[in-house]
């Protein structure tokens, strides 16, 4: 029962009510208390000594949080190398985005000491330098990956694709030092057959031979990212190539792609039945008519976002509306 009490407490209230008798204090410093630790909450305070301090409590940890932590010096290799070797064996997720102190020797020792690890996130590691992404092959096991606007090369994303072929969530948003996308697309299509989501947001040069190889090689698809890719176009057939071959879509995003055209629509809504969401902010070339079979077709929409879509005017969204009150369909314009 007081196991059960203790599971509501904050990090810091269990570390004050330790203090108050020996009875209490075993309860709070139990490792089952600590197999989820968030310590985002305390990025600004959290430093080696703080690490050290929970070192004890913490071997049993499946899930931890140290995203934002250690910048500034307040967190250095060797304290995160030390914690991890402690307690990363049953490591099951692991969060890092915007944790600056990683460097090269960090990432190896995650590979070494987390031979669990079913999810990493790096987001925003931006000063990871290029070479220590190759650690990351050695976590194969690996289910949940996010690069999200890091410095990972070709080379070396190959080389995870190649290994972490387990992955079901990979996000490569932003990462400027891939040099071909098509060659990419085409490893996560022949390795990556379990991929439910896909984040390519800003790639810079896939073209329609990378979307037919993820199209053929990733079927179970359920939530793409294509926002802002500017090699991407309607004409060549690969949006209609991805409403054919990816039934189970969910969530597609064509965020800023002018080229998105009433056919490319009209294919989802005879296809993609489960869409949830769709994003065609910025085209100018779908109307009022294909969007309402598209409404019409996928009776689980429920986010149509048509900003800036010229063809689509306040009239036609209120028109809409009416028609499909569970959709919220975003307008945003200039005038």
């Amino acid at each position: 029962l007081i196991q059960l009490i203790l599971n509501h407490l904050t990090l810091p209230d269990l570390c004050r009510l330790a203090q108050t008798c020996k009875l209490l204090s075993q309860h709070c410093c139990d490792p089952l208390q600590y197999i989820h630790l968030n310590l985002q909450p305390y990025w600004a305070k959290l430093d080696d000594t703080s690490l050290e301090f929970l070192q004890s409590r913490c071997t049993l940890v499946q899930w931890l949080n140290l995203s934002w932590t250690g910048n500034r010096g307040f967190i250095s290799v060797a304290g995160f190398s030390r914690f991890l070797k402690v307690c990363g064996s049953e490591l099951v997720r692991l969060e890092l985005s915007c944790s600056h102190f990683l460097n090269e020797t960090c990432l190896e020792v995650i590979s070494e000491m987390c031979p669990n690890l079913q999810a990493l996130n790096l987001s925003s590691c931006d000063k990871l330098p290029p070479q220590a992404f190759n650690h990351i092959a050695k976590l194969c096991s690996l289910k949940r990956l996010v690069l999200y606007r890091t410095k990972v090369e070709q080379t070396a994303l190959l080389s995870i694709l190649n290994f972490c072929s387990e992955l079901q969530h990979l996000s490569l948003g932003s990462c400027v030092m891939i040099e071909d996308y098509d060659v990419i697309a085409s490893m996560i299509g022949a390795k990556c057959k379990k991929l439910r989501t896909l984040d390519l947001w800003r790639c810079k040069n896939i073209t329609e031979n990378g979307i037919a190889e993820l199209a053929s090689g990733c079927p179970l698809l359920e939530e793409l990212d294509l926002g802002w890719c500017p090699t991407l176009q309607s004409s060549t057939g690969c949006f209609t190539r991805l409403a054919r071959q990816l039934p189970h879509l969910q969530k597609l995003f064509l965020t800023a792609n002018r080229s998105v055209c009433d056919t490319d629509i009209e294919e989802l809504a005879c296809n993609c039945t489960r869409l949830q969401q769709l994003d065609i902010l910025g085209t100018r070339m779908v109307s009022p008519a294909s969007l309402r079979k598209l409404l019409e077709s996928c009776k689980d929409l429920s986010l149509l976002d048509v900003s800036f879509c010229s063809q689509i005017d306040n009239r036609a969204v209120l028109e809409l509306n009416a028609s499909f009150p569970k959709v919220f369909i975003k307008k945003s314009f200039t005038q």
